[in-house]
């Protein structure tokens, strides 16, 4: 794609939503996205692909320089004008459903211009993930020393699995899949459909993953988080809940279920870290004998998205639990058909010949044909007969 590709001033509905993933889910094809998003992750700009808006308006740079995000180029490459750096005031300035324009870097509703902004485009977007990537050394650094903390804060429960909660779903010796609503999630959960079927595993829903697993036409076992973007319909759905709660007790999602009238049967996990990890935890902890993760975070690019308070824990979880766990892309490879439903028609096809050919070597097998034949010959009689023309009188 190149600049002129992109609109130069697209008109459309203001949805305004400091929180990407909570405006995804009311945004309209056409609606005018309004973010607060610091370094648009990959994650956040592929939902925001998916409700195909006319534009995303960010209050915040969408690349801050801190790492080579992927974000931005995905909203690009999909045709969505991207504007950032718009400040925080247009949240004041705006009001979700109002009516506005976006004309190249500038925002107007009917009473003229609200804010203005810097305009994205491929070569900006480019130039701006080029002064990111020298900037990567800083962040292993930092890495490094949120790693040393996370680990001295929660060495017990990485070591020797203190402080996992006890759990009605029964995992020991049980294959487990985790899902995530990340990284390429419904791709995976349509090619691990085989696996699921042979394997029959426990699933385990991270928060907005529970609703994942749901649409792909499964039922979560265990929805684990602390419940702030999943449904009320997932909640409902007879699944065990693990509240990820502070280590000093407090946990916020409780009062959702409270509210909900399902936080008597909940079970609340203190633990530092992302609710991906103690998912893992406790999974590996309760004796799980493989656990298989969708939509988890894994590379480099991944564990920056997530942000530098996530990342260590999501590493050392890793580390933790070992071989035990295998990326839903890889058990997607060695369930992939390789046979085509075409190669599979003329292999029936091959095997009638040869069936048909050793009959035909045989006595019996030639009377049979014989017979067949006749059977044939009297059916083609009768419908000949059916449809010819009889003569006057008869």
């Amino acid at each position: 794609m190149n600049r002129t590709d992109l609109p130069q001033s697209v008109t459309g509905t203001a949805r305004l939503g400091k929180r990407t993933k909570d405006l995804t889910k009311r945004l309209q094809p056409g609606d005018i996205a309004v973010i607060d998003h610091e370094d648009i992750d990959r994650v956040a700009a592929e939902a925001l692909v998916d409700r195909r808006p006319a534009a995303v308006l960010n209050a915040a740079a969408s690349t801050s320089g801190r790492y080579p995000n992927a974000g931005p180029q995905i909203l690009v490459d999909a045709g969505v004008l991207l504007v950032d750096n718009l400040g925080a005031a247009v949240f004041e300035d705006l009001h979700d459903g109002e009516h506005i324009t976006v004309d190249g870097a500038s925002v107007h509703h009917e009473d003229g211009e609200v804010a203005r902004g810097t305009r994205q485009d491929p070569e900006t977007i480019a130039a701006a993930l080029e002064a990111a990537r020298e900037g990567l050394s800083e962040q292993l650094e930092l890495f490094a020393q949120n790693t040393m903390e996370y680990m001295l804060r929660e060495r017990d429960l990485l070591l020797d699995g203190i402080g996992a909660p006890d759990v009605r779903t029964r995992l020991e010796g049980r294959p487990v899949l985790i899902v995530v609503r990340g990284y390429h999630y419904k791709e995976d959960l349509a090619t691990l459909r085989p696996f699921l079927r042979e394997n029959r595993p426990v699933i385990i829903g991270v928060d907005g993953g529970a609703d994942a697993v749901i649409e792909a036409g499964f039922h979560p076992d265990m929805i684990i988080g602390d419940m702030d973007s999943v449904s009320d319909r997932a909640l409902r759905s007879g699944s065990e809940l693990v509240v990820h709660a502070y280590r000093d007790g407090r946990a916020p999602g409780m009062e959702r279920l409270e509210a909900l009238g399902l936080a008597k049967n909940a079970i609340a996990f203190p633990a530092s870290g992302t609710s991906e990890d103690i998912a893992m935890l406790l999974a590996d902890e309760k004796g799980a004998s493989v656990i298989v993760a969708v939509g988890t975070h894994g590379t480099l690019e991944e564990f920056l998205d997530k942000g530098r308070a996530g990342m260590s824990s999501t590493f050392l979880t890793r580390l933790r639990i070992g071989s035990k766990l295998v990326d839903a892309k890889g058990v997607s490879r060695l369930y992939r058909q390789r046979i085509s439903t075409f190669q599979l028609v003329l292999l029936a096809l091959a095997g009638l010949a040869a069936l048909a050919v050793a009959l035909w070597a045989t006595p019996g097998g030639q009377a049979l044909v014989q017979i067949l034949g006749a059977r044939i010959d009297s059916v083609l009689s009768w419908f000949t007969l059916l449809f010819s023309p009889r003569p006057p009188g008869s």
